[in-house]
Order: C-alpha cells, then sequence, then structure tokens
C-alpha cells in the first residue's frame, strides 16, 4: 500500500509540476468550475424536454439521480471515512504545490468531481449513443479533462479522480437501467391509454 501511495504521490508531481504551462494554468481551473459549464446543463434540460417531452423529463431525472447517487456515495459514505488529505494541504507537499486555486476542505478519496461527472457522461452516452455515435468520444473526453483538471491544480491525487471515474462509471449504468426501466413502463402506458382512447 505505501508503495502505490509513494507512487501515486510521484505521479501527481509529474502532473501538477510536470506539466505546468499557461495554457493549462488559464483553461484547467475553468474545467472545473461548475460555472463554466451552466449554459451546457441548460441546453441539456431545454434539449430534452422541447425534443423528447415527457420522455425528456425522464432524461433529466436520470442525470440527477446519476449525480446524487456520486455526490452522496462520494462524499458522504466513503471520503469521511477514508480520510485522505488533499495534496494541496499535505504538509509534506506544501513547498512542491502550486496554487492555481483556492484549496478546498475535506477529504480527497474520492474526487466527487470525476464520480459526478463520469456518471453524467455514462448515462447520457446510453440514452443518446444509437441516434449519436459521437456523444461516446465527445461524452469520456469531456468527464477525462474534468478529472484531469482536478489533478492539474492539486485538488485531488490520480488515484482519487481513478476511482471517482469507476465508480462514476458504475453510478452512471445503474441510472442508465433506472431510466430504462422507467421509460418502458411509461411508454407501455402510453400505449395503453392510446389504445382506450381508439376504442372511445
Amino acid at each position: 500500500m505505501q508503495e502505490l501511495l509513494q507512487f501515486d504521490t510521484e505521479l501527481f508531481l509529474k502532473i501538477h509540476r510536470g506539466l505546468s504551462n499557461g495554457f493549462f494554468d488559464w483553461i484547467m481551473p475553468l474545467l472545473r468550475n461548475r460555472y463554466f459549464w451552466a449554459p451546457l446543463y441548460l441546453f441539456i434540460v431545454i434539449f430534452c424536454i422541447r425534443q423528447y417531452k415527457k420522455n425528456g423529463l425522464i432524461i433529466i431525472g436520470g442525470i440527477l439521480l446519476a449525480f446524487a447517487l456520486g455526490d452522496m456515495i462520494s462524499a458522504k459514505l466513503i471520503k469521511p471515512h477514508v480520510g485522505r488529505i488533499r495534496p494541496c494541504n499535505e504538509i509534506k507537499l506544501s513547498d512542491q504545490i502550486i496554487h492555481r486555486v483556492p484549496c478546498p476542505g475535506g477529504k480527497s478519496f474520492p474526487s466527487s468531481h470525476a464520480t459526478n461527472h463520469f456518471g453524467i457522461a455514462v448515462f447520457l452516452i446510453g440514452v443518446f449513443y444509437r441516434k449519436w455515435k459521437a456523444i461516446l468520444p465527445i461524452g469520456i473526453l469531456w468527464a477525462a479533462s474534468i478529472s484531469f483538471a482536478q489533478v492539474y491544480v492539486g485538488v485531488h491525487y490520480p488515484i482519487d479522480v481513478s476511482f471517482g471515474m469507476l465508480l462514476g462509471i458504475s453510478l452512471g449504468l445503474i441510472s442508465l437501467l433506472v431510466y430504462r426501466t422507467i421509460e418502458k413502463r411509461v411508454l407501455k402506458q402510453t400505449i395503453v391509454d392510446t389504445t382506450s382512447v381508439d376504442k372511445l
């Protein structure tokens, strides 16, 4: 375990310090800022409602489920029990940290950003892949860039975001399963209602 943690720290420093450049210093803090993505979230909500009506509301519900599960499990259940200190708060690394963003409170493992965004990405990929194949690379790149930014700015170790990614993928698939189940029931009920109207 100690060797794994040492490797994690060394990899963190290679990313956090070794890849340091002006462009990353500008873009990475933006990528991890939830307000930066607000227009995208608003577009998704409007698009789902206008394009898919009732089913669009179910899609939005699936997104919220993936986010809620990710936030609850990563932040409320795992982080307090693991208790890993964030690299930017680690005394042993204090002379090597580049403070690109304010260091948050709370614990480091796993990354809630990685968990939540991979959960949402996997859910949306599952919903829209048949109609829009490009969502696969776009969704993965979106979640991965946000996760990478967490390491670059110094608030998470690579293992934090790696576990968050795996957890997010699992929760995204669970949310997709819930969505498919509800979608089938709504579709079935719609067919029943339509049949009943036709008989009148």
